[in-house]
């Protein structure tokens, strides 16, 4: 309490007690002992009053014990079961969950995870990808700050995401492995990966490396062949020893025919062979019959242009070249699409050659772009002439029309830098992104499509896309989602076909571990946005001619439907409204491959050094004894008692009102019982 404080509570017991002795003994001149009560009443009633209207403020100390928690992260993928270890994981779920001093000692969190985290004890060992690393960035943004030991119930075979080996750098707790399974060795051929490109071109070939590996102490003999239809493409021996556990096999396979084609790699398995699903791997090619050529024209360096080269050739169907506007017109016949990337005075006689070929472009502008000129060298849109710069942020346009946008987050994105002032467009043009400003939404274009007479034109009002690429990653850990959004815009520029009310997004094969999910996009005669629209899809399984229907789910700006539970197979499909007036059609292949019974063993070297590196200790299954006991003994998960201080205000004490209203009571009935009122 300060010194003030006290100054003025001390005075003010003088002056009540002062005024209680002047009403009751001096001004009565009476001293008998219900007037000294009396005034001991009002003292005690004036002293309160002054109190709460100096309110002075104590500290309330509060002591209280805090746990550390016990994090139980538990593997749920379906390799636990392949490798007979689900029985044991539940035995010892159900004993951690059972002791009485472990929750005693520790707050108990369950989670299951495979390929995503979730807070649940409920196992069914059904999830096809395993992540362990993730499990690691989602408990670290929760647990951090807390004393978590964490017991990790896995076989520490993962198929999907980042090594979790050195996840302990960032995540700080003492994670303890319980590993499902053993160290036994077992003689086991199997192709450890396949890299194929997704698609090749019509009367190429494309290239094909299979790594296969073995386990085993002998020398043994086998047959590498891979498989269309009834008909073995490719076959070659293949030998292995307990020094030659490797081979790289590299071969190229004809592309005779435009579609998709199915494969079967698969190495004949030896015959003492325990796992043989590790032997065949199924892959798919897409073979088409063209390839769009891009130019990225520009006079001016900038790592906008890398970023979309990058962009444009992650899809194989692409090929994307950086060129000045000199280079360009020695080759203009070679593409099919130009991007005009911040026209300088060099560039009048670009815009004559693109409009001599009739090829649709892309327009970028930005901070080095001569306004003037590309104001007079197209009619389609002008610029104010400000010779300011502005910075404009994305808003994605959720009625956009023309192709199926992904909102990829764009409200967080980093500004792109542009000419401050309004484009005014002379001639109809769509919206794909709204300029923002100070969290302002314009209704001016930041990125725009036109199509006239025939030819396709978008406009990108700003510099600075790279940021946006980077962004992506860091939100999505990969650059997939915005490359994909480049490569609608370059794949609408470069294609003739006709605008559709209906638009199917789908890939034409999809592993089968993949979540296989078709998106579509329905719009009304006025090529409005249609949320209200009731769309199904209609599978046929070429082989068993099984039909199964299923309805799209409307999910932000797109209608989406999951397709994952499917069994592997050929299907056509068709998509169609609700009155079946419009329908679009295709054909999806899902390849048969479970890589989570890709495992014969437990993956007992990075589960011990990852309890290692986190200071922690690894247990095997079957010798999980002393696991409880060495959790309850360990001395940095003891429990831990805090104290927490509390500034109190004397005006929130409701004795002393209490103390005020019953003083004045007793005060007043005495009085009257007394005769004095």
């Amino acid at each position: 309490m300060q010194t003030d404080t006290l100054t003025y509570i001390i005075i003010s017991g003088i002056l009540a007690l002062v005024l209680a002795l002047f009403q009751y003994i001096f001004k009565s001149k009476k001293t008998t002992k219900i007037y000294w009560f009396l005034a001991f009443l009002r003292f005690v009633s004036i002293f309160s009053v002054l109190l709460l209207l100096i309110n002075p403020k104590f500290d309330k100390i509060s002591f209280y014990d805090e746990k550390p928690n016990l994090i139980v992260a538990v593997d749920n993928s379906e390799s636990i079961s392949y490798l007979n270890q689900s029985q044991n994981t539940s035995d010892l779920i159900e004993i951690i969950k059972q002791n009485e001093q472990l929750k005693e000692n520790f707050n108990l969190e369950f989670y299951t995870f495979g390929k995503s985290v979730n807070p649940s004890d409920s196992l069914n060992f059904n999830e096809q990808q395993s992540n362990i690393a993730q499990v690691f960035d989602r408990l670290s943004e929760v647990y951090n700050s807390s004393v978590s030991p964490t017991l990790l119930i896995t076989d520490g075979n993962q198929t999907y995401g980042y090594d979790y080996e050195f996840m302990t750098k960032r995540y700080k707790q003492a994670i303890f492995p319980v590993i499902l399974g053993d160290t036994t060795t077992y003689t086991d051929i199997k192709i450890q990966q396949l890299n194929v490109n997704r698609y090749a071109y019509l009367k190429n070939k494309f290239p094909v490396e299979i790594i296969a590996t073995y386990n085993g102490n002998n020398a043994v003999n086998s047959q590498l062949r891979i498989v269309s239809g009834n008909t073995t493409v490719f076959s070659q021996p293949i030998s292995f020893s307990k020094t030659q556990s490797s081979q790289i096999v590299n071969l190229n396979l004809p592309a005779n025919r435009v579609g998709v084609g199915s494969y079967k790699a698969e190495i004949i398995p030896l015959t003492n062979e325990k796992n043989t699903v590790n032997n065949i791997k199924n892959f798919a090619v897409e073979v088409i019959d063209q390839k769009t050529n891009v130019a990225i024209v520009s006079d001016i360096i900038h790592p906008d242009l890398g970023a979309l080269k990058k962009s444009i050739e992650s899809n194989e169907q692409r090929k994307a070249v950086i060129l000045n506007s000199l280079d360009f017109l020695k080759q203009s016949e070679d593409f099919q699409l130009v991007i005009a990337y911040q026209p300088t005075n060099n560039f009048r006689s670009l815009f004559k050659e693109i409009d001599r070929l009739k090829l649709n472009k892309i327009v970028i502008t930005g901070t080095k772009t001569n306004w003037s000129l590309l104001n007079q060298l197209q009619n389609n849109y002008s610029q104010q002439l400000t010779n300011q710069t502005e910075s404009f942020q994305p808003t994605v346009n959720q009625n956009y029309s023309t192709f199926i946008i992904d909102d990829l987050n764009f409200d967080e994105f980093p500004p792109l830098q542009s000419e401050f002032g309004e484009t005014i467009f002379t001639v109809p043009f769509e919206t794909i992104l709204f300029k923002t400003v100070n969290g302002t939404q314009l209704e001016e274009p930041l990125i725009a499509t036109l199509e006239i007479n025939e030819k396709r034109e978008a406009l990108i009002l700003g510099e600075g896309i790279w940021r946006w690429r980077a962004q992506s990653y860091l939100d999505e850990k990969s650059f997939n989602n915005f490359d994909n959004f480049i490569g609608k815009l370059v794949q609408y520029l470069s294609s003739k076909q006709r605008r559709s009310r209906l638009n199917v997004n789908y890939d034409p094969f999809y592993n089968g571990n993949d979540n296989v999910k078709i998106t579509a996009q329905y719009f009304n005669k006025n090529y409005e946005f249609d949320a209200n629209a009731t769309i199904n899809i209609v599978l046929k399984n070429k082989l068993t001619e099984d039909t199964k229907t299923f309805p799209f789910v409307l999910k932000n700006t797109n209608y989406q439907v999951d397709l994952s539970g499917l069994e592997a197979g050929e299907y056509n499909f068709v998509v169609s409204t609700s009155n079946g007036n419009i329908s679009k059609t295709g054909e999806l292949k899902i390849l048969d491959y479970n890589v989570e019974q890709q495992f014969l063993n437990a993956n007992v070297t990075k589960l011990q050094s990852l309890a290692t590196n986190s200071e922690g200790r690894s247990y095997f299954i079957d010798n999980t004894n002393t696991i409880i006991n060495d959790l309850l003994n360990d001395s940095r998960f003891a429990t831990v008692q805090k104290s927490s201080k509390k500034v109190v205000p004397l005006i929130d004490w409701k004795y002393l009102l209490a103390l005020i209203a019953l003083s004045l009571a007793a005060e007043w009935f005495i009085r009257k019982y007394n005769g004095l009122i």
